[in-house]
């Protein structure tokens, strides 16, 4: 499908009065609905620490998830008899530990 091409010359006085007016009043009109800057920042602030609670509960889950998942883990390297058994139970405790370090961290840092 051809398109066709827009002839600015052909608009008479009359179309450019009203597209010039059209183009004034958006402008005027997202001028008017512009809010303070501080306003915005504080709307975003408030926003963002309503959603801390939910992200904190869901690093808490996550915590839980991974040591469901380690345990099962240390379990079947314990039954196989490996080695080194005791160490990936340490770095599955300490991710689960520092998991839930970081949530409450962050949840008293910015007093929440």
């Amino acid at each position: 499908m051809k398109m066709k091409r827009l002839n600015f010359k052909s608009f008479s006085r009359k179309q450019w009065l009203s597209i010039s007016a059209m183009a004034i009043l958006t402008f005027i009109h997202l001028t008017v609905i512009a809010q303070d800057g501080n306003a915005g920042i504080n709307e975003a602030n408030t926003k963002v620490r309503s959603y801390f609670q939910s992200g904190t509960n869901l690093m808490y889950a996550v915590g839980a998830l991974l040591g469901l998942i380690g345990a099962v883990k240390v379990y079947q390297k314990w039954n196989a008899g490996d080695q080194d058994t005791g160490k990936v139970a340490a770095a599955w405790f300490g991710s689960c530990v520092f998991l839930v370090i970081v949530a409450t961290v962050i949840k008293s840092f910015f007093g929440v």
